[in-house]
This record gives C-alpha cells, sequence and structure tokens, in this order.
C-alpha cells in the first residue's frame, strides 16, 4: 500500500519576490511522467514540504490550463515558511495533492464573474481568474477588486496590470488608508469598502472572495445588499488545514472538515456551519 503522506519530488524552477515577505515558487515535478499527468482543478490545494523542517498547506496558486508548472505563493510565518525563503532555484522540495474541491467552474459558465481579494488571499483567486480568462468565451462581464494594506504589499503586480490592459475586463486595485504612496493611483479603502464603492450587478453573477476573516465577513453584508444570492457568493478556507487528508482534525468546523469538504464554500453552506469561520 501507498504511503498516503509520501511526497513527490519538485523543482523550484523560478522565485518571484512579491513583496517583502510574501514569495512565489515556479515548481516542476522531477518526475517528467508525473509533470504531464498531474492533474487538479482550481482551488484545489497542496501540502509543500521542506525536508528537515516541515510540511505547509497552500492552494495551487496557478492555473490548470496552464500544466507546464506548478505555482505556490506563501507568507512567511513560521518555521516551515522561514525555511522555504532560504531555498534557492534548483532545489527540490516535496509536494502531495491536490486535494479539497475546488471552485463551481461549470457553474460559473455564461455568468458574470466578480473576483474579490485581500492580500495574499488573491492567490487561490489569481488561480481561478486565469483559469477563466484562459476560457474567457465561456463567460460574460469580469470584474476584479484587489486590495492590500499598502502599495508595497500587493502581490501579483505585473499581473494585475496585464488584467488592467484587457479589454472587457474591470480591474480595481486599493490599499488600505494611510498604505498609499505619493503617486498611487488606484483606490484608497478597505476591500468591503471598494466592492460597495463599485457596486456590483448581481445579475446573473457569481461572486468569488478570498482574504482575510475580516475582509470576508463584511463583505457578505454588501453582496447581499446588492442581491446576491446565498449561494452564488463562493469562497475558500484555508486556515488550520494541516494533513490535507481529514486524519488530524485540526479543520473540523463542527462536522464538516476544511481539507476534505472545503475549502470552497458557499455562503450559504457557510452559514449551516458554528460560527467559527
Amino acid at each position: 500500500m501507498d504511503n498516503i503522506y509520501k511526497p513527490e519530488l519538485v523543482e523550484i524552477k523560478e522565485i518571484i519576490d512579491e513583496t517583502p515577505d510574501i514569495k512565489t515558487f515556479r515548481l516542476q515535478f522531477k518526475n517528467p511522467e508525473l509533470q504531464n499527468s498531474f492533474k487538479f482543478k482550481a482551488g484545489q490545494f497542496a501540502e509543500y514540504s521542506v525536508f528537515g523542517e516541515g510540511e505547509c498547506t497552500f492552494c495551487i496558486a496557478s492555473s490548470p490550463t496552464r500544466p507546464e508548472y506548478l505555482e505556490c505563493s506563501f507568507k512567511l510565518a513560521g518555521k516551515t515558511t522561514s525555511a522555504m525563503t532560504k531555498l534557492n532555484v534548483g532545489d527540490t522540495m516535496g509536494l502531495r495533492g491536490p486535494y479539497g474541491n475546488s471552485f463551481p467552474l461549470e457553474q460559473m459558465k455564461g455568468k458574470n464573474i466578480v473576483f474579490i481579494a485581500g492580500g495574499i488571499g488573491l492567490a487561490p483567486v489569481r488561480c481561478i481568474i486565469w483559469n477563466v480568462l484562459d476560457l474567457r468565451d465561456q463567460f460574460k462581464d469580469i470584474t476584479i477588486i484587489c486590495g492590500a494594506r499598502t502599495v508595497a504589499d500587493l502581490v501579483y503586480k505585473n499581473e494585475i496590470e496585464d488584467w488592467k490592459s484587457m479589454s472587457g475586463i474591470k480591474t480595481v486595485v486599493s490599499v488600505d488608508p494611510g498604505g498609499e504612496t505619493t503617486d498611487w493611483k488606484g483606490e484608497i479603502g478597505f476591500v468591503p469598502t471598494i466592492v460597495e464603492k463599485v457596486s456590483p450587478s448581481a445579475n446573473n453573477t457569481i461572486a468569488i472572495l478570498c482574504g482575510p476573516p475580516l475582509m470576508i465577513r463584511y463583505t457578505f453584508p454588501i453582496l447581499e445588499k446588492f442581491g446576491f444570492k446565498e449561494e452564488n457568493i463562493i469562497t475558500t478556507l484555508e486556515n488550520r488545514m494541516k494533513c490535507g487528508l481529514g486524519k488530524c482534525g485540526r479543520c473540523n468546523i463542527g462536522s464538516v472538515y476544511v481539507c476534505k469538504d472545503g475549502p470552497i464554500f458557499s455562503y450559504k453552506e457557510l452559514k449551516t456551519l458554528p460560527q467559527e469561520y
């Protein structure tokens, strides 16, 4: 029987410094056959390990429409992420997955999509953004609203500029009050406030959001006010996941395991869970 905890080997092909404390690793499997056969869906996550140091849970930040590589973005937060910051291009890591459910791509087709993200929460949203953009003719109007504490804390800056330049896509970028620079030309305000200012239409629209828990909590009622149905507000919960297999019990909320039953949930589903999220 195969060891369910045994990771596959991946090589770091590129390291992108997103912010002073957030990096993106571009990875490829060392086994070429696995690189060609590995399949995942937008919203799923993986376990990334630094041998001798530990293992961390992050979403797969790249799109399944771009199978030539996998990407993960992580924020310096503890022992394992500290060890990851010391790795270099050419180093080997471990990866196991994919785990969890995914964004409802089929349900989203033929609809307007509003993407809302704060801080490192743009990583899982970025995955589904590129998935949708690579299948652009299957979706209607697209709005991207993203923010960070400061200009320096914005992730995927080059890609945000790409989204701004694309026709038929409305991209709004904000920083928290006090986080702007003298040359900042974007919005200033917390993400929920910017969502209210943009006032996205709920007509034939699905909202996808991820960010700090407070951002998510305060964005839900704004979307409800605009007429979004609970089942058309989709978020992802990644906090507290550890093993990815429902074995350690760290991520359960009532009878639900975020790693097995999620990490993607609709607002309607979240309303049935204990108030722990």
